[in-house]
């Protein structure tokens, strides 16, 4: 049986949790949970609803002494030089993106489950956390345009769940909205300069070295025009693109705006956190009594400091990083 420790994320903003008591109260072994001090204070839930669901609360330090850290950006872990031992971490490692979180956990030989492999079905099990993701993106962006949505035409790139949430707010707003998939790619090369906002939601190859808007694009688009990137490879699809925080949102380059936020569905934290639990409580207890599951084995990208995802491997082989 395994210890799992959940632990409250520092990266700007972020109150999303990853287990409510109400789902709690459905597992089999909540005494093998250790729950950070405050854990739930940012959605409103106080430290004794997590006790009364049998759980433990426990100081940081005792929650990072569990077996299993359980942390909704993992990739952003200001931790690791602080834990050692045969530790497995779960929660959104983006291990290609967060070059220092991966090596620092090939070289400390732990393991990562990763939530963004977590299918069920062939369904990502947060769906709704990326449509979330492009609700939440665009809602704070159109802020700084400075124009009505309904006045401005706008270009969305990808057809995925995250394209489909900022869809959903652009034509509620009565914004005029072309969507550009995969097979429209070079369409979308001869109109990009026509667009009062791009909005970027694909998930990029890594190992591309070319890009949609390159900075020499940003001249030929209408000044004061706005990029809305919610996927946030850094320099990969927007060549000028780099993350932003919830509170430092958009900086500008040419006379054009960018908003590259990457943890955008933070901003509704009661929402996603109950996705989060729901989707979550099937695998705890699994976790625990560390039991095999079809669902979570694709997750484990690094198995005891061995990086399995070939997509990483091949990554980090692209840019002379270590792999082990």
């Amino acid at each position: 049986m395994k210890t799992m420790g959940l632990i409250i994320s520092h990266k700007n903003n972020e109150k999303r949790r990853a287990l409510l008591p109400k789902e709690i109260k459905r597992l089999q072994y909540p005494d093998y949970l250790f729950i950070e001090e405050g854990y739930g204070e940012a959605i409103g839930i106080e430290d004794s609803e997590y006790q009364e669901c049998g759980c433990h609360i426990v100081s940081r330090k005792k929650a990072l002494a569990c077996d299993i850290i359980c942390d909704v950006k993992l990739g952003n872990a200001d931790y690791l030089d602080e834990i050692s031992g045969d530790k497995l971490l779960f929660g959104w490692a983006h291990a290609a993106q967060c070059e220092e979180f991966t090596s620092a956990c090939l070289n400390k030989n732990f393991s990562v489950m990763a939530w963004e492999y977590i299918y069920e079905d062939g369904r990502y099990l947060f769906y709704r956390n990326r449509e979330v993701a492009g609700e939440a993106g665009v809602l704070q962006a159109l802020c700084h345009i400075g124009k009505m949505p309904y006045e401005c035409k706008v270009a969305i790139i990808g057809n995925g769940q995250t394209a489909k949430g900022a869809m959903r707010i652009l034509h509620g707003l009565g914004a005029n909205v072309d969507v550009y998939n995969r097979k429209l790619e070079k369409l979308f090369l001869k109109k990009k300069h026509d667009y009062d906002v791009i909005v970027n939601c694909v998930l990029w190859d890594l190992n591309r070295d070319d890009h949609l808007v390159y900075r020499e694009d940003l001249k030929k688009m209408k000044k004061g025009s706005l990029i809305i990137d919610i996927s946030c490879d850094p320099h990969k699809a927007i060549e000028t693109s780099h993350p932003t925080t919830i509170d430092n949102p958009v900086y500008e380059i040419d006379g054009i705006k960018h908003y590259a936020v990457d943890n955008t569905p933070a901003m509704f934290p009661y929402t996603v956190s109950k996705v989060l639990s729901k989707g979550l409580v099937h695998y705890i207890d699994i976790l625990i009594e560390e039991k095999s599951n079809k669902h979570l084995k694709p997750a484990l990208i690094i198995d005891k400091g061995h990086l399995l995802d070939e997509e990483v491997i091949a990554y980090r082989k692209h840019r002379g990083l270590f792999i082990k």
